[in-house]
């Protein structure tokens, strides 16, 4: 009864070969920004985006979503099929400041969305306008 069992699980794993078979990325792939063009966050995405284009061989289209302080293009990556071609380019502000911020939000994003990694750092500095100097 065993040698039965263990055969037909051999059979089922052989039909599904060919189907693992498949390479990754079979598609192009989707990079969200969630702001707006011309942006630091969109230069990221492009700058990104470029650079898997190279490696991996197929297409990345850049798709900027602005608005509401970068939760709607993570709303609209949340919610896009689970199949690793969407991703989305966001400041941290999405899971730390969104949560508490919004009341409602139509995502979770510490539940629907997995964080990658840190693409960059950025030094954040405010030069004073010559003209605004305090007079003496």
């Amino acid at each position: 009864m065993r040698s039965i069992a263990a055969i037909a699980a051999l059979i089922v794993l052989a039909l599904a070969l060919p189907a693992s078979a498949q390479t990754f990325p079979a598609k192009p792939l989707r990079v969200i920004c969630a702001f707006p063009p011309g942006g630091p966050v969109d230069v990221i995405s492009r700058a990104i985006s470029r650079e898997l284009q190279t490696q991996l061989g197929q297409p990345v289209v850049v798709e900027n979503r602005p608005g509401a302080s970068g939760n709607i293009g993570a709303e609209m990556a949340a919610k896009s099929a689970p199949d690793g071609y969407t991703l989305l380019v966001n400041w941290n502000s999405l899971h730390a400041i969104s949560p508490v911020l919004y009341r409602q939000l139509n995502y979770d994003p510490n539940k629907d969305l997995i964080r990658s990694r840190n693409w960059c750092r950025s030094a954040r500095c405010w030069s004073p306008i010559p003209a605004c100097r305090r007079r003496r």
